[in-house]
């Protein structure tokens, strides 16, 4: 397990997020999290939206289905599930996702958009027929909880589809050093484990392995796309520019984290995969 030099707590996570919330609105989009590319023509706003509807087909959404979205940052894909007819409840850490997500509701209390800690939930045992966590159980301190809370609140037979950035299973010494650690430190995630790690965890708590897939060659293309459009924002619009700079700015270095995880990517360090766990 690749483990940050420093410590990463819940407040964190959430001012990272809180703090780079235009960034992420306007670069990223509706989605935070990586595109899909199946055929790969597709646009970014498309791919984004594929590796959602991915995520809903493993989580068998539909009517009368109980779902937990873990770390569902703006809601668009609690919304996504929501409107295949799902019943969801949506967690953030973050104040200002949080407050996005409740904007963005159009008269409807489904999505049921929760801000708290995951890890501190008080959501009622066996209450939900599936949990989903797309790109947040990396910035959980404590990986264990985050499965066992996972295990506590689904059903018997309830299924958790995780998507997850992922180190290689034996990451060089450089690429650990200059790589995947700073990716952890910089990105606020505590640690960083490979598909084995995960598997191992998830299975030590009662938890058995459905499937999984390793989808980082039709990922990876989301990083280069977001360098594309972040050099046209620092080329266009000031406002970017001043906040790398600005000293102050505690959560600017993630700028020159997107470039490390392109070259993670590129030569094979990290990884990317999506499990499908089910409650024994």
């Amino acid at each position: 397990m690749i483990a940050s030099r420093s410590e990463i707590h819940p407040a964190d996570v959430a001012s990272h997020y809180d703090d780079l919330d235009q960034f992420y609105r306007e670069v990223w989009g509706e989605h935070v999290h990586h595109g899909l590319w199946l055929r790969g023509d597709e646009t970014r706003a498309r791919a984004v939206e594929q590796l959602a509807e991915l995520v809903a087909h493993e989580a068998q959404a539909g009517p009368g289905r109980r779902i937990c979205d873990i770390g569902c940052g703006y809601g668009e894909t609690a919304r996504l599930l929501a409107a295949l007819g799902a019943d969801v409840t949506a967690v953030t850490i973050s104040p200002a996702q949080f407050a996005v997500a409740q904007d963005r509701q159009t008269g409807t209390a489904n999505p049921n958009f929760v801000q708290g800690d995951w890890l501190e939930n008080d959501f009622a045992p066996d209450s939900f027929d599936a949990a989903i966590a797309i790109e947040s159980s990396e910035h959980m301190p404590d990986l264990a909880l985050f499965f066992q809370q996972a295990h506590r609140v689904l059903r018997a037979e309830g299924t958790l589809v995780v998507c997850a950035w992922l180190a290689a299973e034996n990451p060089g010494r450089g690429a650990k050093r200059w790589l995947l650690e700073p990716i952890c430190r910089e990105g606020r995630m505590p640690q960083m484990g490979s598909a084995t790690e995960y598997q191992a965890l998830a299975e030590k708590i009662g938890f058995r392995l459905a499937a999984f897939d390793d989808l980082t060659r039709k990922v990876e293309r989301t990083w280069w796309a977001i360098v594309g459009r972040l050099l046209i924002k620092f080329a266009t619009n000031p406002r970017y520019l001043w906040f790398i700079l600005n000293p102050h700015a505690k959560n600017r270095i993630f700028a020159l984290t997107i470039f490390r995880i392109c070259v993670a990517y590129r030569i094979g360090a990290m990884r990317y995969g999506i499990f499908k766990f089910v409650k024994a």
